[in-house]
């Protein structure tokens, strides 16, 4: 593929004649420029991938911290030119671009928010970095530990740049309020808990090329849907210490599992099982937290708010205790915009991010590490798969059975 650096068509306008983004970073040392203090301006932000996740939620959180003031949106970028045509003009961004290394040079963007298929992440994120921005990368963020230690290594070593992962189920109201109380030992110690995303996807759905292979999807229901509650479960509950799993393809024909489950042991002793499924016609997302005082109960699909969390006390519990532990404030749902403005904060803070570096990892690890358990059937700990490890470098492992057939085995 023709990266930026190859680039020899001139550019007309702002959104003609121009290149694909770039796939392939050189490594090269990190653009050498001072750092531009945030205070008392706008943040420069810049959409990378103009699709359905660009538009219907990174522009619309950009856009509002845009009208508050906080931040201006520069640029867009896209592989396809009338796309990226279309996105900035429904979105009014000034300039388009199908060339990343062009953009960053020309528009010097503050942020950038990456909404590409995680294949891309790590390459648009080290040159994003490079360039001297910070990062907002959908989920997953990269296929593999490997690719995600990369992207540390590029990271600023004081007050950024940093890349943060979209985890917006992290953020408002709900989750800090029983995280708050989960770190306090309000309820008392978390001894049980149950993570659940069990949602449905047809026959249809994996006729799209790219779904269901390791190479572009970057894995099954596990890193590409399930991700979102693990994180929040680590989230409330803290470091894990082991788990034990299994996977399978029980209806469709593709590469990656359809439906996964795992028993998962924390650091604190709390005990937890996850299940990960594209085949459950009644779709929902869950996570339940039995505590010695009171159970926690999140129940939604694709992002909550106040209602719909559930703290239901043990008899024996104190009405006064009961009303504070029920006392969620005002209600800040689960959102895009909810973790921009906690990122905003941190950059101009100098500060690194949640869901950045050690905190941004640890969903990622525990899903190779799922996958890992399940394809050799013994218990994985933590901190156990790192360089040499073929789970490292594939999330497939290359375990008979899981990894791509390569061209010589399927001519056999």
């Amino acid at each position: 593929m023709r990266t930026s650096r190859d680039a020899t068509t001139s550019k007309t306008t702002e959104h003609e004649d121009i290149e694909h983004p770039s796939n392939q970073y050189e490594s090269t040392e990190r653009e050498s420029r001072p750092p531009v203090p945030f205070e008392g301006r706008r943040i420069k932000a810049a959409v990378i991938g103009t699709g359905a996740i660009a538009s219907g939620s990174h522009l619309p959180a950009l856009a509002a911290l845009a009208a508050e003031g906080e931040v201006e949106i520069v640029a867009a970028v896209d592989i396809d030119a009338e796309a990226v045509k279309r996105f900035c003009a429904d979105g009014g961004v000034p300039h388009g671009y199908t060339d990343l290394d062009r953009m960053l040079a020309e528009q010097r963007p503050d942020l950038v928010s990456i909404c590409t298929p995680p294949t891309l992440h790590r390459d648009q994120t080290v040159a994003a970095l490079r360039a001297g921005a910070w990062v907002w990368c959908e989920k997953p963020p990269v296929p593999t530990l490997a690719d995600f230690d990369a992207v540390e290594t590029e990271e600023g070593t004081e007050s950024g740049p940093y890349a943060s992962i979209v985890f917006q189920h992290r953020f408002g109201s709900g989750a800090r309020h029983v995280r708050r109380l989960i770190a306090d030992g309000a309820m008392g110690r978390p001894l049980v808990a149950h993570c659940q995303t069990t949602w449905y996807r047809n026959a249809a759905y994996y006729a799209v090329p790219w779904r269901g292979k390791w190479e572009t999807e970057g894995g099954g229901p596990a890193m590409g849907h399930g991700i979102h509650q693990m994180d929040l479960l680590l989230d409330l509950l803290g470091p894990w210490s082991e788990v034990r799993a299994m996977a399978g393809r029980l209806v469709h024909d593709v590469q990656t599992e359809d439906v996964s489950t795992a028993l998962v042991r924390f650091e604190s002793g709390a005990l937890a099982t996850v299940v990960n499924s594209v085949l459950s016609p009644d779709e929902v997302s869950r996570i339940r937290i039995d505590c010695e005082h009171a159970t926690v109960e999140l129940t939604h699909l694709y992002g909550h708010s106040n209602e719909n969390w559930r703290i239901t006390p043990a008899p024996d519990a104190p009405v006064e205790d009961v009303a504070a532990w029920q006392d969620f404030g005002p209600d800040v749902p689960s959102s895009h915009l909810a973790q921009l403005r906690d990122l905003v904060a941190s950059m101009r803070a100098g500060e690194r991010p949640r869901s950045s570096g050690a905190d941004g990892r640890t969903s990622l690890e525990l899903i190779t590490a799922l996958y890992k358990s399940a394809f050799t059937d013994v218990t994985v700990r933590a901190g156990e798969i790192g360089p040499g490890d073929p789970y490292y470098t594939a999330l497939h492992g290359g375990a008979p059975g899981w990894a791509p057939t390569t061209h010589e085995e399927a001519s056999a």
